[in-house]
C-alpha cells in the first residue's frame, strides 16, 4: 500500500484487491475463450465433413443412375 495518501487505506486496499482479482482471472478467461474457439472450429469441421459425405453420396447415386440407364437403353 502506498503511504502517505489522502484516501482512506481501506479504499486503496479494496481497489488493489479488485485489480489483483482481474489479473488473476485473466489466464482462466483466456483459456475459456480458447476452448470455446476450438469447439466452434471442430463443429465447423464436422459440419463440412457431413456436407462432403452427402455430396459424394449424391454424386454416387447419379453415376449409378447413368450407368443403369445406359445398360437398359
Amino acid at each position: 500500500m502506498a503511504f502517505p495518501t489522502a484516501v482512506n487505506s481501506q479504499v486503496t486496499d479494496s481497489v488493489t484487491q479488485a485489480n489483483v482479482q482481474v489479473i488473476a482471472d485473466a489466464p482462466a478467461m483466456a483459456m475459456g475463450s480458447l476452448y470455446q474457439s476450438m469447439a466452434h472450429s471442430m463443429g465447423l469441421a464436422y459440419e463440412n465433413a457431413v456436407a462432403q459425405q452427402q455430396n459424394a453420396n449424391s454424386l454416387g447415386q447419379a453415376v449409378v443412375t447413368k450407368c443403369v440407364s445406359s445398360l437398359i437403353g
